[in-house]
């Protein structure tokens, strides 16, 4: 029964992946949502919350693009509630939380550093 539930979580978290990715391309029409990806959704046990990760196409390293993009999605929160909550008919609407995901920009940046590191070793002294 565990695993059953656990898939279910699974399951629903990438369905509201799916859908609010449907939903910002096409029913947010804020500015400032304008490039967003969703890459994850970590759903609650009880599916009734979630942690939805963004990340944008561009202007993802400047701090002030991500608050934008952030604020826009809180202003869209309660419509992206709702219609998530009606295309995967769910009993409960979950609440939504927004982070900028910021886990490949710093698998970016250790790549960088560790190419720096590299190319000193390489250079002549």
């Amino acid at each position: 029964m565990a695993a059953e539930h656990a898939t279910r979580v699974l399951r629903v978290a990438e369905g509201v992946r799916v859908e609010l990715a449907a939903l910002l391309g096409e029913e947010v029409k804020d500015p400032g949502a304008a490039g967003a990806i969703v890459t994850r959704v970590e759903m609650a046990d009880d599916l009734r919350s979630g942690r939805v990760f963004v990340r944008l196409l561009e202007g993802g390293d400047q701090p002030e693009r991500r608050k934008v993009l952030i604020d826009a999605l809180g202003r869209a929160r309660g419509m992206l509630r709702r219609e998530v909550t009606q295309r995967l008919g769910l009993r409960h609407a979950p609440e939504l939380r927004y982070a900028y995901d910021e886990g490949l920009d710093r698998t970016v940046r250790i790549e960088q550093l560790l190419a720096e590191i590299e190319a000193e070793r390489k250079s002549p002294k």
